[in-house]
């Protein structure tokens, strides 16, 4: 629904629905249009010589729209001077801006033939021009406002914070937070299981002060307009508000170019992988196989075939892959792009060539590699990685299959946690799930999701103290003995720790770089980690902080969680089990925005 100080009639808007319909070149980006406003007060000629300057102008705008936003002017020493800018929204890149630009320039005079003064607001940016100097002035007139009618319900002290969190984003963008763009994103929680998002933007030629009186008169604005409603926005000449139930920037609206730039051919990727040779094959797993595979300009790539019973749509699976490519940390494989061809989902990430943590970890030929620096180094990457997925990246992300063959080393011996992509992504207030589809490995799943569904970023950090015990040992989670029976490494561990013979625990190769008092530390570390109740375990952003430096006195870890439904650790589990897990099995599901 749109609110204006005036409307275009029937007869318009259907003539410009036909302008934007035949007047593009092919593959051009298309603005989704808003609104436009011609003044009617002033008005030229045709061929007057404000026509010229505004032609003039207009082609320099165009001309200059490979930057987010441009102010110029034509004809200024003549009698009829005309002004005018563009500005892209801050997300938007600047080949998809140029499109949008060139597109605008034609559209506007189309749709305000004669007069001196237009505003014009799409989707994705917005242009205007003036016979009056407006450079660097804010200006609140003429403005629209925009809103999504449907109610949400929500107290009044949550709508506060939701106010709150737009306000915040307004101080960012008026300090130029992203350089000169003023520009700025939020996200908030609505009821504990919804999120909305926000976006404020100031044409860069305000100062900070007139920037944040404008954002702050926008934002009242919005309060006045669509208060408890589920979306809505205010646009002024000079700056805009916006609130959203949809993720707004490029991960939702510029979705068709991100798209294009990830998508590879399957010739080209059977080309690069011999025709998935198995000479080439690097792993099975049940979510697909990984093959090395070399393209043609040289690049060396890992490339996953997803199992054609993935039942994951092909709409659905692009959204996921433009999303997952945006999570990028140096402790990450990265994500290069995919296939979707047919039948066929592929994904593309970088190649690391020391294979995976496992290949050295439980090797007795190869674990003398892992002196005790490289494996302080591969858990603390790893702790790092984690930590993005859970606090640093726009999105939260869950592994739920967290392990050493999901470790990854590139050349320096570094870590980078893989398998990621297909893990449970939440809104960043959201804190918990609960599923009755059980993925994961288990012996490094935490009890309350193997047995309940339940999972957390609690869950991962169970799963990263089962890693750590296994990276200070050298023993794989199911291959501990105590006496005749069978048990986990966890169980081993804890005995010991209550025995004070934790050193008992050290892998031999250790012996000799690593000091007592520094691995009695890592393994209080790893119990805390593992603790039965998962409100006591770390967060990883105090993980990481207490392997860096080393804290005066941790806590003492309290009962580890053992999984105690008669199963061991090495219980090969069976369709008859009453616990349905997904052994080697990963599977995104996308909550609720």
């Amino acid at each position: 629904m749109l609110i204006s100080t005036k409307f275009p009639n029937a007869l318009l808007l259907a003539s410009s629905i036909l302008i934007i319909s035949i007047g593009l070149n092919v593959g051009a980006i298309v603005p989704t249009y808003i609104y436009h406003i011609c003044t009617n007060s002033t008005t030229y000629t045709p061929n007057s010589v404000y026509q010229i300057n505004l032609r003039n102008l207009l082609s320099s705008l165009s001309s200059n729209a490979s930057s987010e936003s441009h102010n110029t002017s034509a004809g200024e020493s003549s009698s009829s001077p005309v002004y005018g800018s563009f500005l892209c929204r801050g997300d938007v890149n600047t080949t998809a801006c140029h499109d949008y630009v060139t597109f605008a320039v034609e559209d506007v005079v189309k749709r305000c033939p004669v007069q001196k003064e237009t505003m014009i607001w799409y989707e994705e940016c917005q242009l205007r021009y003036s016979n009056r100097l407006f450079f660097g002035t804010v200006y609140e007139s003429p403005r629209n406002y925009y809103l999504n009618p449907t109610t949400i319900s929500t107290d009044i002290d949550r709508f506060n914070l939701l106010v709150g969190a737009i306000q915040l984003a307004a101080t960012e963008a008026a300090r130029g937070r992203q350089g000169d763009k003023k520009f700025a994103t939020k996200e908030f929680d609505v009821d504990g299981l919804n999120s909305l998002y926000s976006l404020v933007q100031c044409t860069p030629d305000l100062n900070a002060s007139s920037c944040g009186r404008c954002l702050t008169d926008a934002i009242k604005g919005l309060h006045r307009c669509c208060s408890g409603k589920l979306g809505g926005r205010v646009m002024f000449p000079s700056c805009n508000v916006r609130k959203d139930q949809n993720i707004i920037g490029s991960d939702s609206n510029d979705l068709t170019n991100d798209v294009e730039s990830l998508q590879f051919n399957f010739k080209s990727i059977e080309t690069a992988t011999s025709n998935f040779s198995d000479d080439n094959m690097l792993g099975k797993g049940g979510f697909g196989d990984v093959y090395k595979g070399v393209l043609l300009d040289g690049r060396e790539i890992a490339v996953k075939r997803l199992s054609k019973s993935s039942g994951q749509g092909a709409a659905e699976f692009k959204n996921e892959v433009v999303l997952v490519a945006k999570l990028q940390h140096k402790n990450l494989v990265r994500l290069l792009g995919f296939c979707l061809e047919g039948d066929e989902k592929i994904l593309v990430y970088e190649y690391v060539h020391n294979k995976s943590l496992d290949y050295f970890l439980f090797d007795p030929k190869k674990q003398s590699q892992l002196n005790w620096s490289i494996r302080c180094n591969i858990i603390e990457g790893i702790a790092r990685g984690v930590l993005y997925l859970h606090e640093d990246s726009r999105l939260k992300v869950i592994h739920r299959d967290l392990k050493a063959s999901n470790i990854l080393l590139d050349r320096n011996m570094s870590p980078k946690v893989s398998d990621f992509g297909m893990a449970r992504m939440f809104g960043q207030e959201q804190t918990q799930g609960n599923t009755i589809r059980i993925v994961g490995t288990y012996g490094y799943m935490a009890p309350e999701y193997a047995m309940e569904g339940l999972y957390s970023i609690k869950s991962d950090v169970y799963s990263f103290g089962i890693l750590l015990l296994e990276i200070l040992s050298g023993r794989k989670n199911s291959s501990s003995h105590i006496g005749d029976r069978t048990a986990g490494l966890v169980a081993y561990a804890w005995q010991l720790w209550n025995e004070k013979k934790v050193l008992d625990l050290m892998d031999p190769y250790l012996k000799d770089s690593c000091t007592p008092h520094e691995f009695m530390r890592y393994i209080q570390i790893a119990l805390l980690c593992v603790q039965e109740d998962a409100n006591l375990r770390p967060s990883m952003s105090s993980v990481v902080s207490t392997l860096k430096s080393e804290v005066p006195s941790l806590s003492q870890p309290e009962r580890p969680a053992f999984i105690s439904s008669g199963l061991h650790s090495d219980h090969e589990l069976n369709p008859t089990d009453s616990l349905s897990v997904n052994i080697e099995m990963t599977v995104t599901e996308f909550l609720p925005r």
